[in-house]
């Protein structure tokens, strides 16, 4: 559930460690265009067992359910709809310097084909790599897609 993922991120950093949490949503949240509305709950959910400080050892991962292991992924213009939703949630519900600090990644079916587009997009901070990583040819590109966000920011 929503409050346990909240609890163990909160027992997590209580142990010192620091934690990518996942939020997303499913296909049929996704046609019915829920998909804020999931997220900024499950978001909520964190938020009620994390103290403001602790948002630094937080990063935030948007993975659509719906492709997490099905080779689809969002569009690069839908994930990034999702992330600046999701920094747009952070700076009203915890603070701007939250908001702007956090990173948020993106986790869903991330490839070397799709990776430099998805890196240009200002709220995409970086990946959370699945299978593409077993891949080495598909890892490489996916990390020299890091380039492409660092010349997008000069």
């Amino acid at each position: 559930s929503d409050e346990l993922v909240g609890k163990k991120v909160a027992a997590s950093l209580r142990a010192g460690l620091k934690v990518i949490a996942c939020v997303g949503e499913k296909e049929s949240e996704r046609k019915s265009n829920q998909t804020e509305e999931v997220v900024f709950r499950q978001l909520k959910a964190i938020q009620s067992h994390v103290q403001g400080n602790q948002w630094n050892s937080i990063v935030v991962a948007y993975e659509p359910v719906w492709a997490i292991g099905t080779g689809l992924t969002a569009t690069p213009e839908q994930a990034q709809e999702v992330h600046a939703a999701i920094r747009g949630w952070l700076s009203k519900n915890v603070s701007n310097q939250v908001a702007q600090s956090t990173r948020i990644i993106y986790g869903g079916s991330v490839k070397g084909s799709n990776s430099n587009e998805l890196a240009t997009k200002v709220d995409i901070d970086g990946f959370l790599v699945g299978g593409a990583s077993l891949i080495a040819s598909e890892f490489v590109t996916i990390v020299k897609s890091g380039s492409v966000k660092f010349q997008s920011k000069l």
